[in-house]
């Protein structure tokens, strides 16, 4: 029985990484950029006040990667946001293997395409390799029925 790949890990291993190796002349497969791993954070203010909040969020995060959320906590005291040590403050995700390619292939190929007026991604690199992507969620407006 044959292991399932995901497709765009399959097309990465088969054309990607030999068009890159000619590209940029390199000398080994180890030398060609690869992705470790992708990670999924969202941030909750409005969960100091209200702690369902968070359980929502890892319901939310966990039905979209496949993979149970973790809530992530605060370092230390910030009395203007009434923010206290280890208080829960958002929640994340970290995908590794099959899983990443997966969310991957869906957010390009399914989810980014079906935003409105989507004029691509932003340039985001920091020096040192990594790619930061942000979603912007807009509340949604009431609409009152007469």
């Amino acid at each position: 029985m044959e292991k399932f790949v995901p497709t765009l890990k399959k097309k990465y291993q088969e054309e990607i990484v030999s068009a890159l190796m000619q590209e940029f002349n390199y000398k080994t497969v180890m030398q060609v950029p690869r992705l470790e791993k992708i990670v999924i954070n969202e941030g909750l203010g409005q969960a100091i006040s209200d702690k369902k909040l968070i359980d929502i969020a890892i319901d939310e995060l966990t039905n979209i990667t496949g993979q149970k959320a973790v809530p992530t906590t605060s370092k230390k005291d910030i009395s203007n946001f009434k923010l206290r040590k280890k208080m829960q403050i958002g929640v994340r995700v970290t995908l590794r293997r099959d899983r990443m390619y997966e969310f991957l292939e869906r957010l390009v190929a399914i989810a980014l395409p079906r935003i409105r007026d989507f004029r691509g991604v932003n340039y985001k690199f920091d020096g040192k390799g990594n790619y930061t992507l942000g979603v912007r969620l807009r509340p949604t407006k009431k609409v009152m029925h007469f």
